[in-house]
């Protein structure tokens, strides 16, 4: 096999364990890598104790350290097992989000009202945009004032 196809598969491998939902519940929940690390290094410890050169059934039988590691192992593995049963079928990836957009028009909105409500000159060009520019007169008046009333001579 050659290296570009190696490579190939490695990514392929790679994103589909990153599209896993298994995989994402593992990276997300540390409880369960806690217990999966308990299970491990308890099996590892009940193997070894196993090994040690005497008879496996004697020991078996007999190693209470054994039947702890074996105990601690199988309570460990259960847990993990119960965590993974009740990861939610269709996780989504850590990379993927959704309503993206959403949030970036939300952000551009509340972003908008806050530059219109602070700049009077930007609030202005606003209001003429939708309501039209206000129209600026000078009021004349096409009739004469009226006469000042006559004066009355004073009474004697």
């Amino acid at each position: 096999m050659a290296a570009k196809d190696k490579a190939g598969a490695a990514a392929a491998a790679a994103r589909g364990a990153r599209e896993n939902p298994y995989v994402q519940r593992i990276i997300q929940d540390e409880e369960l890598r806690d217990n999966m690390v308990v299970a491990f290094e308890a099996a590892k410890n009940a193997y070894g104790r196993l090994n040690n050169g005497k008879a496996p059934t004697k020991v078996l039988i007999e190693d209470k350290k054994l039947h702890k590691d074996l105990k601690r192992s199988a309570d460990a593995l259960r847990d993990a097992g119960t965590a993974l049963r009740d990861a939610p079928k269709h996780a989504k990836p850590v990379t993927k989000r959704k309503g993206g957009m959403g949030k970036f028009v939300l952000l551009a909105l509340v972003g908008a009202i806050a530059a219109i409500a602070l700049s009077e000159g930007l609030r202005g060009k606003v209001l003429d945009a939708l309501f039209g520019a206000e129209e600026e007169f000078d009021y004349t008046s096409n009739t004469a004032p009226a006469a000042p009333p006559p004066e009355t001579a004073p009474a004697k």
